[in-house]
């Protein structure tokens, strides 16, 4: 009677282990088929933003792993094993991880967003984080930027993200301010004359918007007009040093004066 109850219990306890082993391994095959659906679609939502690659992979792997590290648990969990200790000691885990790695969580959170919203994009000119450079790479850490005198810059996506952007490419036109002072003696008609007639025949400068040409301000020494032409984003620097140039000419042939110590056009204009 004792070995027949033996026997019974052993047999009770391998179905009820083998109920639970195929139940432990139902819940693993299909979770990871759940979970490689949805980090599938999530490459696609990603995808069809126009995501990053980079960063598209690298979610995509973080949603798979992350609901199979669930899965698996529950598996285990199915068996009978307790998985409390196992979930405390991940959780333990990801804080020390997310402690030690802060600096560069919030860079990546930085570039996850520079991604998405996209204030600048490869080959614009931006000032960010400190730096003004036409930007070469936007990587999930950070940017890859080349100043004006071919330097390789690298600013953390955290630091940009904390500032201000600006990009002077996002725009097709730009708008060139220029400041020429002149002396108090000079007739102002034949100054605007003058100015007027240099950006009329330049062919780069735009009609629409018209140019503008006002005195802005009677100085010191000088009364200073701004000269205001828009032009095409590409050519900004061109017209702004060849405009520098026409009128301090012209203004010479003219006769008009440059009062001391204004002795060229200044330009109150940020570099880019």
């Amino acid at each position: 009677m004792e070995i027949s109850a033996l026997l019974e219990q052993g047999r009770e306890l391998i179905t009820s282990f083998g109920f639970d082993a195929l139940a432990a391994i139902v819940i693993f095959v299909v979770g990871r088929w759940v979970a490689k659906a949805l980090a599938g679609l999530a490459r696609k939502l990603m995808t069809r933003a126009d995501v990053d690659v980079m960063l598209v992979r690298f979610v995509s792997s973080l949603v798979y792993f992350a609901l199979l590290a669930f899965v698996v648990i529950a598996a285990v969990g199915r068996l009978g094993v307790q998985t409390a200790s196992f979930v405390a000691v991940i959780g333990a885990a990801g804080l020390a991880i997310g402690l030690a790695l802060q600096g560069s969580l919030a860079n990546f959170a930085s570039g996850v967003l520079l991604i998405i919203f996209r204030p600048y994009k490869v080959g614009d000119f931006v000032e960010a984080g400190g730096v003004s450079g036409t930007v070469e790479g936007v990587q999930v850490f950070s940017t890859i930027f080349k100043t004006g005198d071919n330097k390789r810059v690298i600013v953390p996506n955290a630091e940009i993200t904390a500032g201000v952007i600006t990009n002077y490419s996002a725009n097709d036109t730009r708008r060139v301010d220029l400041v020429a002072g002149v002396g108090y003696d000079d007739d102002l008609d034949k100054v605007k004359q003058v100015l007027d007639d240099i950006l009329s025949k330049d062919a780069r400068i735009l009609a629409d918007p018209a140019p503008t040409i006002a005195v802005h301000e009677l100085a010191d020494s000088s009364v200073n007009l701004v000269v205001r032409p828009w032009v095409n984003t590409a050519d900004y620097w061109d017209v702004y040093f060849d405009l520098t140039e026409q009128i301090k000419k012209r203004f010479d042939g003219e006769g008009i004066s440059i009062p001391f110590p204004q002795r060229d056009v200044h330009v109150y204009q940020h570099s880019t």
